[in-house]
């Protein structure tokens, strides 16, 4: 019969290094007591909001679905979608070219884009809204042909001239970028294997350079979808134009310039969930996928679940 294990001994058994260490989580008090704080304002805020009578949330809730603040809202869709369009066909041309080997269509895109890029919107609006000014009969270059400016641009035609025209200087850059970040192997390839440059530009670079301009794109509609406010001062019926003829009649100025926030931010929320989606689409060839809204919240469960420690069940 073998003795019993002496204190001593059972200290150095029980410090051998195979043992399983013990894993302690690391606290962190500033991050929860910042949550907090942060809440506590949140909360407060929102309070604020909610019972001062002042934003006149009734108003609010009658003018969300009024018929004219819902034709402002389709004339703001329409609008941002024609000048989209406009802008992401003119800006790949002008990437093209910027890209050309020709010097002069090369510097032609070059002052294109410094001109839009270099003044304000607005004065560009205005620009095209007073065009008659400049040019009352519009002939362009064709014998036989004249057209009475001031019936030809009208406001809504001058709303998408200047938008659109602004938005294809900021698209072609981004475009270009997305050119230039394919490797030029890929050129020289398509090229040995017989591709025209249009061909190797449309099938092989294009193609590729989607995953660089589509996120910069989301986020040029979305700009584009609140830069579309500025058409006010053409008298366009937009959203905030209608917001604000409403408001001429019955002075409730708050209330309906919150309308028209709430109706931008569902808008804006709706195309930041298609951008997520189609980055997702053109991003399959890539190991690095951007995580779900459901996978960051099971990454953000898991992040603060309590941490193993190291003894199994």
């Amino acid at each position: 019969m073998s003795a019993p294990p002496t204190p001593l001994a059972r200290e150095t058994e029980a410090k051998t290094p195979d043992a399983e260490p013990t894993v302690v989580p690391k606290r962190h008090p500033a991050r929860w007591l910042t949550a907090v704080a942060l809440l506590l304002i949140g909360a407060a805020t929102l309070r604020s909001v909610f019972t001062n009578p002042r934003f006149g949330w009734d108003v609010v809730n009658t003018y969300l679905r009024d018929v004219s603040i819902g034709r402002g809202l389709a004339v703001t869709l329409e609008l941002t979608a024609i000048c989209m369009v406009l802008g992401v066909v003119l800006g790949i041309v002008l990437a093209v070219m910027r890209l050309s080997v020709n010097p002069v269509v090369r510097s032609a895109a070059f002052l294109y884009v410094s001109f839009f890029r270099g003044t304000p919107v607005l004065v560009q609006l205005l620009f095209w809204y007073n065009l008659a000014a400049l040019y009352p009969t519009l002939t362009f270059g064709i014998p036989g042909l004249s057209l009475d400016a001031n019936r030809l641009i009208t406001p809504l035609v001058a709303a998408i001239l200047g938008l659109g025209l602004n938005e294809a200087a900021y698209m072609s850059e981004i475009v270009r970028a997305g050119i230039l970040s394919v490797d030029h192997g890929q050129a020289e390839a398509a090229g040995a294997l017989g591709l025209t440059r249009m061909q190797t530009m449309r099938r092989v670079i294009l193609p590729q350079a989607m995953r660089v301009i589509i996120p910069p794109t989301g986020n040029e509609t979305i700009g584009m979808l609140k830069t579309t406010a500025l058409v006010s001062v053409l008298a366009v019926p937009d959203l905030l134009y209608s917001a604000q003829i409403l408001y001429s009649r019955n002075f409730q100025t708050i209330p309906l310039l919150i309308v028209a926030s709430i109706w931008y931010m569902v808008v804006t929320s709706v195309l930041t969930i298609g951008q997520f989606y189609v980055e997702r689409r053109f991003a399959r060839g890539n190991r690095t996928l951007p995580p779900t809204p459901l996978q960051r919240l099971r990454q953000m469960l898991s992040t603060h679940a309590p941490i193993a420690t190291g003894r199994q069940s």
